[in-house]
């Protein structure tokens, strides 16, 4: 099975899915259900610390307690995390290149900076006052010498307890908690309302062409397949749980993607991509093309799983799903 290269993917994005320098390497420890990431929130508590004057908070990272601001204005993001940053509120400055291009935050990211973990020196004259990033990024030491810097590592916890993580690390933990409870309730009752529609035994297959490979997904690997089979409880092919849930993603031939295909087919589609198999017979005679139960979304908008692209992603499936 080849590697994929995706954000976290984003994440998913999160991925969900690489960021910047990252690679598909981050595997989420996935055993088919919602709840099965080891991390827990109480692993990171996150909460101002008394001691400290009121510009600082400390925040209880995978590595150890950071000193981080408690208003941070000038926030780099490395890999994954610049839409949950954004979706609090919060001033970004650089970002990595796969946030970067996705064309949704084109406008929001317009002054802001394409940055990697090599780019040092750009880093400094970006003067940040807080930088995030995956926890196998390079150079962690020299970016500690800049700015307080806190990573995480991929799927050490569910997509939403992330959420909330980065919430405690920017002091704004009730407002993470606030989206969080929102949107489950939303894609529940989305996902209730899709069931009542397309039957409550129909499948779901998410796919993606991405250098000439093509790929099907878990359900914590970006592309909407948190809120499909996490949050909704939409039906997943018995081959793609077989295949895709234990990486988040599998690597596949045209020949066999038949036998990996749902009743309904999420195609995140790299328009920059030769996604000429749409045109061969053992495409076009799949039941979901027949049926017209393929949905194509922008890939380069729907590989994380941030709140900014979770809402998107949401609203994706109701339009299409429903015809809303």
């Amino acid at each position: 099975m080849k590697k994929l290269w995706t954000p976290m993917m984003l994440l998913f994005v999160l991925l969900v899915s690489a960021c910047g320098s990252q690679t598909a390497d981050y595997k989420g420890n996935n055993n088919g259900e919602a709840g099965r990431n080891t991390g827990t929130a109480s692993e990171n508590t996150g909460t101002p610390d008394s001691n400290k004057g009121a510009g600082t908070i400390t925040y209880q990272s995978e590595s150890g307690p950071v000193e981080v601001p408690a208003n941070p204005q000038r926030v780099i993001v490395l890999s994954s995390f610049a839409g949950n940053v954004m979706a609090l509120n919060v001033n970004l400055v650089g970002v990595d290149s796969w946030s970067k291009m996705n064309p949704r935050f084109a406008d929001k990211f317009k002054d802001v900076e394409e940055v990697s973990d090599e780019s040092l020196e750009k880093i400094i004259e970006l003067e940040p006052d807080l930088i995030i990033g995956l926890s196998n990024i390079n150079n962690i030491s020299k970016l500690q010498e800049i700015a307080p810097t806190v990573t995480f590592t991929y799927g050490k916890v569910d997509y939403l307890t992330q959420h909330l993580e980065i919430g405690k690390l920017l002091n704004k933990e009730n407002e993470a908690q606030a989206w969080i409870d929102d949107f489950k309730q939303r894609a529940h009752q989305a996902g209730e309302d899709i069931k009542a529609k397309i039957g409550a035994d129909a499948t779901v297959s998410v796919i993606e062409n991405f250098d000439k490979q093509i790929y099907v997904f878990g359900d914590n690997w970006g592309r909407g397949t948190e809120i499909l089979y996490q949050e909704m409880k939409l039906g997943m092919p018995e081959k793609v749980k077989e295949m895709a849930l234990k990486d988040g993603y599998y690597a596949l031939s045209l020949e066999v993607l038949p036998e990996y295909a749902g009743d309904y087919l999420i195609f995140s589609k790299n328009p920059d991509t030769d996604n000429s198999f749409q045109e061969t017979d053992t495409y076009k005679n799949m039941p979901a093309v027949k049926n017209g139960h393929v949905f194509e979304a922008n890939a380069k908008e729907f590989y994380f799983n941030d709140p900014l692209t979770l809402d998107f992603q949401l609203d994706f499936f109701i339009e299409h799903f429903l015809n809303k």
